[in-house]
């Protein structure tokens, strides 16, 4: 499995969303469970971007998948980064 960071910044249309349904970030959090996709940690954030998602996935195109579907819905913008644990990068050394 791979990791990637998810940096989320909401639309006007998802600020509104939230402050009428704050339960919907868990709701999403569901299906993109359901995409194949696990939410390992996840954070409200303040500064530039509203939230940082860490996923763990089998592959890039399913997390290309979960953000296209999420950001087609026009309540988020998002930008993905594949990641690697601190052992991966440095070899395990």
């Amino acid at each position: 499995m791979a990791f990637y960071v998810m940096l989320t910044t909401l639309t006007d249309e998802g600020r509104r969303t939230i402050k009428a349904h704050p339960q919907r970030i868990k709701e999403v959090n569901r299906e993109v469970e359901s995409m194949g996709v696990k939410i390992t940690a996840q954070y409200a954030l303040l500064g530039p971007y509203d939230f940082v998602s860490i996923l763990e996935a089998s592959d890039n195109v399913t997390v290309a998948k979960v953000a296209t579907e999420l950001g087609s819905r026009g309540t988020i913008q998002t930008m993905t980064m594949a990641a690697m644990t601190l052992s991966e990068f440095c070899g395990n050394t």
